[in-house]
């Protein structure tokens, strides 16, 4: 390319590697690279983007650009010694905009600059001193040429950040760059090409694979054209084409044939978001396979992207995302396969399994811990939406490990909510969740503070089975707690149990399922409550939930119903309202008419926290 100020580009080659090096045709460049990128088994050396630079008369020279995990040395050749001026183009183009509110945004790419050995930024930031991704900044540099050539070295010294927006992307990057002599040369410095005679040696190198600038749109153009007409093809096919990294998707071939044509056999449970299969992969390993069942909104890239994002989301306690399969409208995820199955399984009695009180102490701690990473330590924080017993699992070792986390974020808000048509969920939902869909880490919070109570009791959080005082866990707790006798909460199946750690447990069960989600603790402050870092905080009210909300279900048949008087009509009538209470004041009627019911009693705070809403 040759831009307005006349100085020559020359093409690089796109295919350059690690541990590679490569000399232009005119022996007047060359580029060494040196580096693997950690995690990542089909790495591109080469960032290419459609977006236009600004800041810069010359936007196509910033449309690709070199990027190395390690070290880049570039060498001008064959120069006549003497004084240059060296500049260095760079644009950042992989991270989104700093300003905006996404994870991507978060992404930091630091390296040091040298030249002819000489450091001349140490930690440069190319958004950062640009004011901006996609903005273009020049670097120049002053330097004398000695023994005829000029090095160059763009140096990761292990700064930024690693994982953004891909698994095992970090290191420098450049656009293009060039060299020009600051006194009239006797030796050419262009390359072999028809150009005007010039008062100094102009050359340049633009990183990438360019072309002119007319020939660029027509490709563009043309490619375009041909997306469409990809995209328009029968059955909307999708490839995983680009995928990185290429080992973490499967083909539905591959896992049609690791889970027996999904057998029923090997069916291992149904979630909110579908079916999951037992399945044993080509080389050995055992895995959970999951069905979504919900339509994605979102197209193939974003939701690589989102899966990107779970699985670089790693924690003792959270199960291991291996991959996905993306074939049309077919989705999968293919996950670590954990032989203890699921905490309900284990404590309900299902799969035959004992749990004495320091394994079911050791559980509660370790689903706290996990929570605590996805909603304080992870980028980006996540919040799960459905914690429940039945999305814990056991590995070998008993070991808890929460799944499904970050699955609501491959969906919007609406399609989300089906993650609570699974019957006993709603039993874990946090009651500002419930009725206003106000979501935050809080809604987490109060599923733990359930989910705590049952691994305590060794009981699901609802069972008809029960005498009616018993039938609702957080009801009966409540009880037990306000007449000192929340031990008696304790599964009569275990034979010992640490007294001080189970009144910890229970009183932390407690605070989590607050009404309010500003008196529930963050889930770092559980942790060390349980762990007993930290006092339990006492708590002093019963919730408006159990206390506003009558839960016996008084019911009768049609025949009976038929049957009965105005009066009791009207009398069957009011112990219905469930906005109503047992022994409030009946509401005055006048005439024929029904008694009207009285609104829900909210509490103060959950009441003002409607109120700054706006709601």
């Amino acid at each position: 390319m040759r831009p307005a100020n006349g100085i020559v580009y020359e093409a690089e080659n796109s295919t350059l590697g690690p541990a590679s090096y490569y000399i232009t045709s005119t022996e007047k460049w060359g580029v060494s690279n040196v580096g693997l990128f950690a995690d990542n088994s089909n790495p591109t050396y080469v960032q290419n983007t459609l977006a236009q630079a600004v800041a810069t008369s010359t936007p196509e020279l910033f449309q690709t650009s070199r990027i190395s995990p390690g070290s880049l040395r570039y060498y001008g050749l064959g120069l006549q010694n003497g004084a240059y001026t060296v500049s260095l183009l760079f644009a950042e183009t992989a991270f989104n905009d700093r300003e905006s509110r996404t994870w991507e945004s978060l992404g930091r790419r630091v390296f040091d600059i040298y030249i002819q050995g000489h450091l001349q930024q140490k930690d440069f930031d190319i958004s950062k001193e640009a004011g901006g991704v996609e903005r273009a900044i020049q670097k120049n540099f002053k330097f004398n040429v000695s023994e005829n050539y000029l090095e160059i070295h763009l140096f990761w010294a292990g700064k930024g950040t690693c994982c953004i927006p891909v698994q095992g992307y970090y290191g420098p990057s450049i656009s293009a760059l060039s060299v020009v002599s600051d006194f009239k040369p006797t030796v050419s410095g262009l390359p072999p090409i028809n150009t005007p005679p010039s008062k100094k040696s102009k050359t340049g190198w633009i990183v990438g694979v360019p072309v002119a600038v007319g020939i660029t749109s027509i490709i563009l153009i043309l490619l375009v054209v041909y997306m469409r007409i990809k995209v328009l093809d029968a059955d909307n096919e999708e490839e995983l084409f680009g995928i990185d990294p290429k080992q973490n998707t499967f083909s539905y071939a591959d896992l049609r044939t690791a889970t027996q044509d999904f057998s029923p056999e090997n069916k291992l449970g149904e979630g909110g978001f579908g079916p999951v299969y037992k399945g044993t992969l080509t080389d050995g390993r055992p895995v959970a396979v999951k069905q979504l069942l919900v339509a994605s909104n979102q197209g193939k890239n974003q939701f690589i992207t989102e899966i990107a994002t779970i699985s670089a989301v790693q924690h003792r306690n959270l199960v291991k995302l291996y991959g996905c399969c993306i074939e049309g409208q077919k989705r999968l995820l293919v996950y670590e396969f954990l032989e203890n199955k699921s905490l309900d399984q284990a404590l309900f009695g299902k799969n035959g399994l004992h749990l004495d009180w320091s394994t079911r102490f050791s559980i509660c701690l370790g689903t706290a811990r996990g929570l605590t990473y996805l909603h304080e330590e992870s980028r980006p924080r996540i919040v799960h939406r459905d914690v429940k017993a039945s999305n814990i699992l056991l590995d070998s070792e008993l070991c808890p490990k929460i799944s499904d986390f970050g699955l609501a974020k491959l969906y919007d808000d609406k399609k989300t909510h089906i993650s609570t048509r699974v019957a006993g969920t709603i039993g874990y939902l946090a009651p500002e969740y419930a009725m206003r869909g106000h979501l935050t880490e809080k809604a987490d919070v109060f599923g733990f503070g359930v989910v705590a109570l049952e691994i305590l009791c060794g009981r699901p959080n609802s069972d008809n089975s029960l005498d009616a005082a018993r039938i609702y866990l957080l009801e009966w707790a409540w009880n037990l707690h306000e007449n000192n006798r929340s031990l008696e909460l304790m599964d009569p199946t275990l034979m010992s149990f640490h007294e001080n750690e189970a009144k910890r447990v229970i009183g932390v069960a407690l605070l989590c399922t607050q009404a309010s989600p500003m008196l529930r603790p963050p889930m770092s402050r559980v942790v060390a409550m349980l762990t007993g870092d930290t006092e339990v905080s006492p708590v002093t009210s019963k919730p408006s939930y159990l206390t506003d909300w009558d839960f016996k279900d008084i019911t009768g048949s049609i025949d009976e119903v038929a049957s009965m008087s105005t009066a009791s009509k009207s009398n069957t009538n009011s112990q219905h309202r469930i906005n109503e209470s047992e022994t409030s004041t009946p509401t005055p009627t006048t005439g024929e008419h029904d008694p009207i019911p009285s609104p829900p009693n909210f509490t103060e705070p959950l009441f003002n926290e409607i109120i700054r809403d706006g709601r």
